[in-house]
């Protein structure tokens, strides 16, 4: 089976597939705590203010969760991967929240925890640190009231509002102090969202680490783990060296997540990756190997799916949404290929080119037949 591709210089190139669809190993157990990070499915039809006014396919957004948790993923909901605050608002995450945690209820072995941050506050709207304090109490209790799990999201209002680590210790001791269960933090780098740059009060990376293990060390009771995302291995490693006993290392590195998560023989990490959500049939075959003990299986199904990955999340970062959903679609998830605020146009033609061949490359690509019918159709609508 072939298709005509767009190439270097706008030529069409003649592509054969190759690859093999992975088979999941449904109902294999996993040895590492495996959280994805959903997509939302937009409503095409209703959605006539596509920018401001989103309009959500709940059905098919909860089909989709049915279909990770089929496969043994928890999921993370409402997170960045979900587009909150690039296009999904806080309004519209209430909604997807309360549905997904009553969802969960109808499924055995279920399990899921909702991103809360501050983004109904914007930015330039707060003018104290109480502001951002209120703001995240709000999403605190909405979700806890909802029966439940909170990850607590980076703020870009936080970011804008604080003047030091200092300021970043009395927020976080706060909404920790009060949360009714254990929490999970985000540590989200300014090359997903530059507005969260310097975060943790500082540049430097070893000044900003230093400020996050002394909250968790006062929090220890409250703070499950922590997830990264700076698409950095060493950084990563640096946190996890440093975290108390009973904290768990999320990694969220979206460039080296098969080696953080098969560890270094002494520590490892558990995932909360946005990418699980495009690879979710070759992740639960390869955890169930590294279950097994089987190593080398395991890197022979993750291996593949690492330049399918850095494709995906390629600079400018903040716009690998785009390639999850692009995923989903040629995988039959969902019926078109548009997206909240219409950033299916974030990426052009031949990213999604790239994208598809290393879908196919890495065996994701669960019906050819259906994902190049549909790749060629994208393909007219861009004049190739």
């Amino acid at each position: 089976m072939d298709i005509v591709l767009p190439g270097e210089g706008g030529r069409g190139a003649r592509y054969a597939l190759v690859g093999r669809p992975v088979q999941p190993a449904v109902g294999a157990p996993f040895s590492r705590i495996a959280y994805a990070a959903a997509h939302v499915v937009a409503d095409p039809l209703e959605m006539t203010d596509p920018w401001s006014r989103p309009v959500v396919d709940w059905d098919r957004t909860m089909a989709f969760r049915h279909h990770l948790w089929r496969l043994g993923f928890r999921i993370a909901e409402a997170m960045d991967t979900s587009q909150r605050g690039m296009g999904f608002d806080w309004t519209n995450a209430k909604e997807l929240i309360r549905r997904s945690i009553a969802e969960a209820r109808t499924v055995e072995g279920a399990d899921l925890a909702s991103g809360a941050g501050t983004d109904h506050l914007a930015p330039a709207a707060a003018r104290m640190l109480d502001d951002v304090i209120d703001a995240y109490d709000e999403q605190f209790a909405f979700i806890e009231g909802q029966g439940g799990k909170a990850i607590m999201m980076a703020s870009r209002a936080l970011a804008a509002v604080a003047k030091g680590p200092d300021d970043y210790a009395r927020v976080y001791d706060r909404i920790l102090s009060q949360a009714s269960g254990k929490v999970i933090l985000h540590w989200l780098g300014d090359m997903f969202d530059p507005a969260l740059k310097g975060y943790w009060g500082s540049d430097d990376f070893e000044t900003a680490l230093d400020t996050v293990v002394a909250i968790i060390e006062r929090h220890v009771d409250k703070v499950e783990g922590i997830k990264i995302s700076l698409l950095d291995a060493g950084k990563e490693v640096a946190l996890r060296n440093r975290l108390p006993h009973g904290v768990v290392m999320f990694t969220g590195d979206d460039f080296n997540y098969p080696e953080l998560i098969a560890g270094d023989g002494n520590r490892h990490s558990h995932a909360l990756l946005g990418i699980f959500d495009a690879i979710a049939p070759a992740a639960n075959a390869a955890l169930a190997r590294l279950a097994e003990g089987d190593r080398a299986g395991y890197d022979a199904l993750m291996a593949p799916t690492v330049p399918l990955s850095r494709k995906i999340f390629e600079a400018p970062t903040e716009y690998y949404k785009a390639g999850i959903v692009f995923m989903a679609w040629l995988n039959g998830h969902q019926d078109h290929f548009t997206m909240v605020g219409g950033m299916q146009s974030a990426r052009g033609i031949r990213h999604y080119a790239e994208i598809f061949r290393l879908a196919d490359q890495a065996g994701l690509l669960a019906d050819p037949d259906l994902a190049v019918s549909r790749m060629k159709k994208l393909c007219a609508v861009a004049g190739v």
